[in-house]
């Protein structure tokens, strides 16, 4: 192993330990790349290392964060930010949990297929966790909890449903990513569709099954309105208007109508009608939703500064060359140096956030990804759902935490903990299918052009 190697390696050991330090994510990055910049500079000028690394080569991290700064479809990360943080307040979660409870009221199990259901609608209309988890949370959880459901299976609802949003489209995590990859956004917007719908319909099932054998764990109602058309008729006008939102948003996108960064813009525009339509708009509203969405907007784009100058530095010590050789190295067929991958970005999502893996980890292995033969696009998707799956999985589960932060004093974390591990298991297979089954994937991209 190469001096260069051992650089690379303490480099990426570094960034893993001093995330536990408590020191934000950016600093930590933009900290690193400066300090083995140095690093490789002195060893090049005193011990000939051979690496790209010099004064030249450093300057080319102003460059890389320019086009960063520069580049129009990171433009629809706030815009998409501002949608889903406006949707939360605009009413339209309480219309559907009321009208959808009276719906499901007589099946068994049917509060938490409501919160499922209108978690996939959020999802397709918000890509923020923390806000959906919450809102969720704060709509459905006391619901259930007086129903007489088990505190496990309300959580883990909860919490599983909630993640959906970082994956069904339109996703931010799906917008970094296709900005890291050179990828057209509306490729993975379309590749995860039907992957999304595939986790969430398996989260309804489970509900169903569970309650079907454990009927003490999600009791029916004792009184329960009768469905009628009048019924039917207040569901779907309650529907109209996230699933309106989400066809100009995605549907201008899948027909070539707009870009995903014009479309942003026409969510936004959307959701801030409606809030106005459910007297929900006001200039409190306005001011949150705004401050939020830069805040959020500055912590991605902080980091991911940081991060492009820590890949370009990694890249110039030979860390993306050592990667590629580690990973064709491993005595596996094509196949199995993928879930070698996954595997290894499973584990890392215990500890890491999803964007620093996909601003770092996912850029170093698609090379690899490309060069085996294996579609870009597929594999892209799987490694959203691996990523969907660190949000549940301890120490560093965040959707655990965001619901923790509003769950009644009563409820520990070791029930929340309890109730996710069957999703995350459902999550997994889901992974499987996904596997075995490109065609979830790569179909609906393939018919579209």
């Amino acid at each position: 192993m190469s001096l260069g190697d051992i650089l690379s390696l303490l480099m990426f050991v570094a960034f893993i330990g001093l995330i536990f330090t408590g020191f934000p994510v950016a600093w930590v990055l933009g900290g690193l790349a400066v300090l083995f910049t140095v690093f490789g500079i002195v060893l090049k000028q005193d011990f000939n290392l051979p690496v790209a690394m010099d004064w030249q080569y450093s300057s080319l991290v102003v460059d890389r964060t320019w086009d960063v700064m520069n580049n129009w479809v990171l433009v629809a990360l706030p815009m998409f930010i501002y949608m889903g943080l406006m949707l939360d307040r605009s009413g339209v979660a309480q219309r559907l949990m009321l009208n959808f409870v009276r719906l499901f009221g007589g099946v068994r199990g049917g509060m938490a297929v409501t919160v499922a259901f209108i978690g996939i609608l959020l999802a397709a209309t918000t890509g923020i966790i923390g806000a959906s988890v919450v809102l969720l949370a704060l709509l459905g959880l006391p619901q259930m909890l007086d129903k007489g459901y088990k505190p496990e299976l309300a959580a883990g609802t909860v919490c599983a449903v909630g993640t959906l949003g970082i994956l069904i489209p339109p996703s931010i995590m799906l917008v970094l990513m296709a900005d890291r990859l050179a990828m057209p956004v509306g490729d993975l917007f379309l590749g995860a569709l039907f992957p999304g719908l595939l986790l969430g319909g398996m989260f309804v099932l489970f509900i169903l099954i569970y309650a079907y054998f454990y009927p003490d764990a999600a009791p029916v109602p004792d009184s329960h309105e009768p469905v009628s058309w009048s019924m039917m008729i207040d569901v779907l006008l309650a529907i109209v208007a996230p699933v309106g939102l989400i066809f100009l948003v995605l549907g201008s996108i899948f027909m070539g109508l707009a870009t995903p960064t014009e479309a942003a813009g026409v969510g936004a525009f959307g959701a801030t009608c409606l809030a106005g339509w459910n007297n929900k708009l006001n200039f409190e509203i306005l001011t949150a939703v705004l401050r939020e969405t830069t805040r959020t907007s500055a912590y991605i784009f902080a980091i991911f500064i940081g991060a492009t100058a820590y890949s370009l530095v990694l890249r110039g010590l030979g860390g993306d060359e050592l990667i590629a050789g580690l990973l064709k190295g491993i005595p596996f067929e094509p196949t199995g140096i993928i879930i070698t991958i996954l595997v290894f970005t499973f584990i890392l999502g215990f500890f890491l956030d999803w964007i620093e893996i996909s601003l770092i980890i996912l850029p170093l292995v698609s090379p690899v990804v490309t060069d085996l033969g294996f579609d870009l696009v597929w594999f892209t998707v799987l490694f959203a759902v691996c990523l969907q799956t660190s949000f549940l999985t301890p120490p560093v589960g965040f959707a655990i935490f965001y619901l923790k932060g509003v769950a009644p004093v009563s409820m520990p974390v070791s029930t929340i903990y309890k109730g996710v591990m069957p999703f995350v298991l459902l999550q997994l297979l889901g992974l499987a299918i996904i596997f075995v089954w490109q065609d979830i994937v790569t179909w609906l991209p393939s018919q579209a052009y």
